[in-house]
């Protein structure tokens, strides 16, 4: 694997003409430990990909497949996840008192426009997608 290549196990769900269905298993760091079982912190969730289906690989159902993507696509969706609207946040925050509103008003705000960014992304998730395409190795 190259460095600059995200990877996740996953086993192959479905493979169709179009898309090949991916079922990858994404797990938190506690998830490993031995007293998971006892502990309720742990989680595990089972997450389904669609990646392009390439004609030259014969993938089939239950085949252990690693699920790849590029490090900067990475990079580029944390940026738009997490740091865009922290942005959006702290802005809201930092300046909606300067401008004379109360604390209330100004947490209530920095919320909605936090949640009117999400809502944006939401409305180009279409295009966004196009962005992030994933493509799968054999193991």
């Amino acid at each position: 694997m190259a460095r600059d290549e995200i990877s996740h196990k996953g086993r192959v769900v479905e493979v169709g003409p179009e898309v090949t269905t991916v079922s990858i298993v994404s797990e938190s760091a506690c998830a490993a430990c031995h007293a998971s079982a006892l502990c309720s912190l742990s989680e595990m969730k089972e997450k389904k990909i669609e990646v392009p289906t390439v004609a030259s690989e014969n993938f089939r159902s239950g085949d252990e497949v690693d699920v790849m993507l590029t490090a900067s696509m990475g990079l580029k969706a944390v940026v738009i996840s997490y740091v865009l609207p922290l942005a959006v946040l702290l802005l809201l925050v930092l300046t909606l008192p300067l401008a004379g509103l109360g604390e209330v008003a100004t947490g209530l705000a920095a919320i909605g426009g936090a949640g009117l960014y999400y809502f944006v992304v939401w409305l180009f998730r279409d295009s966004l997608s196009k962005d992030y395409v994933f493509y799968i190795k054999r193991r």
